[in-house]
């Protein structure tokens, strides 16, 4: 039986309070989705997460934060922890993303170390894995998302609290996608490896697609095996895109 499917948005850095009418437009096309058995979420920006989770409580649409701390609480100024992002309301928070690994210098320990701390505090852990345009020209995907999900993955990982985003970096905002065979490809080689590192939880956790999802492609993409959901950017931040990837589903 396949993982139960998870459409998610993340916004970036990208978002004010009239963003919420957007947010509530997506809320509002969620709840009226003709399959029960997806999961929705949208990820914004740390300032909208506590009004974006009282807008969406009780709805199928859950929300997510961008990153946390590995540290419940301390003298870390400018940061947020897993449990302050949970007492906000997110379900959710997404950690490894290459823009924070290229831009903050983040490593796979690293990740790993928020990907427990999110756990610990109820979250579910997306945890981001993909390779750079030169490092698939040069043939080391695999190679590059073996040594992420190594290093990245947390002990104790079960499928209720961890989901699996390959990423490749150089598709993130530029149009470009793989082949769906390249696709393939790498979620197969990341559900091989699961089931040596959580061979528990390997069939059930979702391992979701990420890089120019765009309503054009995201029925080929979503219909790739082991591709068991989306996380998009740019697509996810106005409501029509976002359900016409969504209904890929359908």
């Amino acid at each position: 039986m396949n993982p139960r499917p998870l459409v998610a948005g993340n916004w970036k850095m990208n978002g004010l309070k009239a963003a919420f009418a957007e947010l509530s437009a997506i809320r509002d096309a969620v709840s009226q989705f003709p399959k029960e058995n997806v999961d929705f979420a949208i990820c914004p920006p740390a300032t909208l997460v506590s009004a974006a989770a009282d807008m969406t409580r009780g709805t199928r649409l859950k929300i997510g934060g961008q990153d946390c701390h590995t540290k419940i609480s301390g003298a870390h100024t400018g940061d947020i922890s897993a449990a302050m992002l949970a007492d906000a309301g997110a379900a959710y928070v997404i950690l490894g993303h290459s823009e924070r690994r290229a831009d903050h210098h983040e490593s796979d320990a690293l990740v790993r170390a928020k990907a427990e701390a999110a756990i610990r505090a109820g979250l579910v852990a997306v945890v981001c894995v993909g390779e750079t345009k030169d490092q698939r020209v040069a043939g080391d995907t695999l190679k590059v998302v073996e040594a992420q999900v190594d290093g990245s993955l947390p002990p104790g990982a079960t499928a209720d609290n961890l989901v699996i985003a390959y990423e490749p970096v150089w598709a993130i905002g530029t149009g470009l996608t793989p082949t769906a065979a390249d696709v393939a490809e790498v979620h197969a080689f990341i559900r091989a490896q699961l089931k040596r590192l959580v061979p528990d939880a390997a069939d059930g956790v979702r391992i979701l697609y990420g890089g120019s999802v765009k309503p054009a492609n995201a029925a080929e993409l979503m219909a790739v095996a082991n591709v068991n959901g989306a996380l998009i950017g740019g697509a996810s931040l106005k409501c029509d895109d976002f359900i016409r990837i969504a209904a890929a589903y359908k």
